[in-house]
């Protein structure tokens, strides 16, 4: 059974990412995997305990570390008896509301990573495999600047992305861990969030686009804003996953996506599968929502799918599900 570190617990790709660790067996129905989770504070773990509660700590555990950002924050959340063998680092910030740039999005993300790695190398020698969330705002090592990151939130995000990451393997190179590295890159992240964990007033960024097409407000025109690529949370999780259990995947970078979308297709989908929105929805007429003119950009998931394994799910089934987990919420 391996003893695994996720951090950020209660975010949403990692509480998908939990639920693989907890519930997969092997052929033999032995546990597969016992997994301490770092969350913020006693509450996410009282919250994460009530949607797992056949799991006792000797396969569910928690770890407060209140901020990632401070450079020790890590130090005895590495710590484990049994000691770990894989640490899944998932904590970091998404969001566009940040009020200072560099405390609220590139703090937590280059010093949350580089700490994690400072202690697993000082503290935690038994981690064989390590794997970090990062982002296809991270892809083609984006070439922003420091000042062009902190001159407006979404610039903000994309370059704590690209930072933590670049940091993240500068560190393999300059310190020699005895661990490997494997790192994920999601494009926009659809999918069902998890009643008891997520609510409604919390989305992910990308799931908030969802919601606000069934509350009405593309009902005059459909927004235009949008990555044009997606990924179900579902396979982002299991990227994570089997990026840990594969000895293949050590020391690799893979771009974790499904393909192209804009916002008119998710509106469609909407109309399709839930009639009690069409209220809300704009009429097939109305304008905005299509790729912009020239096209989009080309994405490669060849080596997800060769190396992972991963076989993504389709738009429309991402898009129903996500919009029925709102229900529940």
């Amino acid at each position: 059974m391996t003893r695994v570190l996720l951090t950020g617990g209660s975010g949403f790709i990692a509480t998908h990412i939990l639920e693989l660790l907890l519930i997969e067996a092997n052929l033999f129905f032995w546990y597969r995997h016992s997994v301490v989770t770092t969350v913020r504070s006693k509450s996410k773990a009282e919250k994460i305990k009530a949607v797992f509660p056949s799991y006792g700590k000797d396969r569910l555990d928690f770890s407060i570390v209140e901020d990632v950002a401070q450079k020790d924050a890590f130090k005895d959340a590495v710590l484990s008896t049994p000691p770990f063998e894989a640490v899944i680092h998932t904590a970091s910030p998404f969001h566009f509301n940040a009020k200072d740039i560099q405390k609220d999005l590139l703090d937590p993300a280059v010093i949350g990573t580089t700490g994690i790695l400072q202690a697993i190398k000082d503290r935690a020698p038994s981690v064989q495999r390590v794997v970090i969330t990062s982002s296809f705002a991270a892809a083609e090592w984006n070439p922003m600047t420091l000042e062009q990151a902190l001159s407006n939130p979404p610039s903000g995000y994309t370059a704590s992305k690209a930072f933590a990451e670049k940091a993240a393997w500068d560190f393999l190179e300059e310190e020699n861990p005895k661990f490997s590295l494997s790192t994920i890159l999601p494009t926009l992240v659809f999918g069902p969030i998890v009643p008891g964990i997520h609510s409604l007033g919390s989305l992910n960024t990308s799931n908030q686009l969802i919601q606000a097409i069934t509350m009405g407000v593309a009902k005059e025109r459909i927004p235009d804003l949008g990555g044009y690529c997606w990924v179900d949370v579902r396979d982002v999780a299991r990227a994570h996953v089997e990026a840990m259990e594969s000895t293949t995947a050590a020391n690799k970078r893979f771009l974790v996506a499904a393909g192209s979308y804009n916002n008119r297709i998710i509106v469609d989908l909407v109309r399709q599968n839930f009639p009690e929105y069409h209220s809300a929805l704009p009429l097939e007429s109305a304008e905005g929502g299509n790729y912009p003119d020239g096209g989009t950009f080309k994405i490669d998931n060849t080596r997800s799918k060769e190396v992972l394994g991963i076989s993504y799910r389709r738009l429309e089934s991402s898009v129903v599900d996500t919009v029925n987990s709102f229900k529940t919420a």
